[in-house]
């Protein structure tokens, strides 16, 4: 007996030490000590009012982050700068398709993940069947898109949010907590059971990690990869469908400011550039840590054209990291 507790012993501690070195843990440490700064700044930064709308903002980067953490995870420099299009355009036929009524939100809600779908799917086909670099395909599409919409919007704010929507992501629904949280809560569950407990998951990380030894396996990377960025594509038409809820209307360019922090979210939380590593619980870390940094950054007076600066300098570190990595596979 006396001879098992040093062993159980050491067990629990190295469970205790890897929970805390899990990018989660990490990611909600430095938001914490991100809101006592900010508290310390200017009271009532840290309110329960206050914490809950930057949660409600999280919840969006959140959830078009989800998409990108299973492109980056699938390798091959997956990384899809077309979903700040994609939650332009989706927002935009919401809002065009509700025209401000509550019946017509299930309509709006299928269009706009069957239309993110299909554009994220071209977008794979486009880099698995022409080859095309992931990230010059998906810049491309942003331009096709911002074009269009610019056409067919006339740079004019265009539809008008369903009421029931606007409630959902603005207004509590339990216990003071607004009903986008809890959607958010179900992908995330939905995303981890789908990486962690599924054939799929197990394939998506093994193209990721080496998609040649994955072939021999018996595994099609390029089938893969091209779902990976239709699912991006339609996780991305979903936070279209939300953003509507959140500003009420929609204008060109709306999406635009969630490309860079939905890649500095996943990194963040651990997920490696080079592919095969990661997850999604550390992803929602990175999302809350980065809206809590850019809620300080604006209490601070930090302009839009400030917070891109940090945005791309933490990109730019994550970056040297990724080629780290990449040499040390290599």
């Amino acid at each position: 007996m006396s001879a098992q507790n040093p062993s159980a012993s050491a067990a629990v501690r190295r469970r205790l030490g890897a929970l805390a070195l899990h990018p989660l843990t990490l990611a909600l440490a430095a938001a914490v000590a991100l809101l006592a700064l900010g508290e310390a700044i200017s009271p009532g930064f840290a309110s329960p009012g206050q914490i809950v709308s930057q949660l409600t903002i999280a919840a969006l980067l959140g959830m078009v982050a989800a998409g990108q953490t299973l492109v980056i995870i699938g390798g091959r420099e997956g990384i899809d700068l077309s979903v700040g299009g994609v939650i332009s355009l989706c927002a935009f036929v919401a809002g065009n398709l509700m025209a401000g009524t509550d019946a017509a939100i299930p309509l709006a809600l299928a269009a706009t993940l069957a239309l993110g779908f299909a554009v994220g799917l071209l977008n794979g086909l486009g880099i698995v069947l022409l080859r095309i670099p992931p990230l010059v395909m998906t810049l491309g599409m942003t331009g096709v898109i911002q074009g269009a919409l610019v056409i067919l919007t006339r740079g004019v704010p265009s539809g008008r949010s369903a009421p029931a929507l606007t409630a959902l992501m603005n207004q509590p629904l339990v216990a003071g907590i607004p009903g986008v949280l809890l959607l958010w809560a179900a992908v995330a569950l939905g995303v981890c059971l789908l990486l962690h407990n599924t054939a799929f998951g197990v394939r998506v990380y093994a193209i990721g990690a080496n998609p040649e030894v994955a072939r021999i396996a018996g595994m099609r990377p390029e089938r893969i990869r091209a779902l990976l960025f239709g699912l991006s594509g339609m996780f991305a038409g979903l936070t279209g469908f939300l953003v509507l809820g959140y500003t009420g209307s929609v204008f060109v360019g709306i999406g635009l400011q969630y490309v860079l922090p939905s890649i500095v979210a996943v990194v963040i939380g651990g997920t490696s550039l080079a592919g095969g590593i990661g997850g999604y619980l550390g992803t929602i870390g990175g999302a809350i840590t980065l809206t809590v940094l850019q809620s300080l950054l604006i209490t601070l007076d930090a302009g839009p054209a400030g917070r891109q600066v940090i945005f791309g300098l933490t990109l730019l570190v994550l970056l040297l990291l990724y080629g780290r990595q990449r040499g040390l596979r290599g």
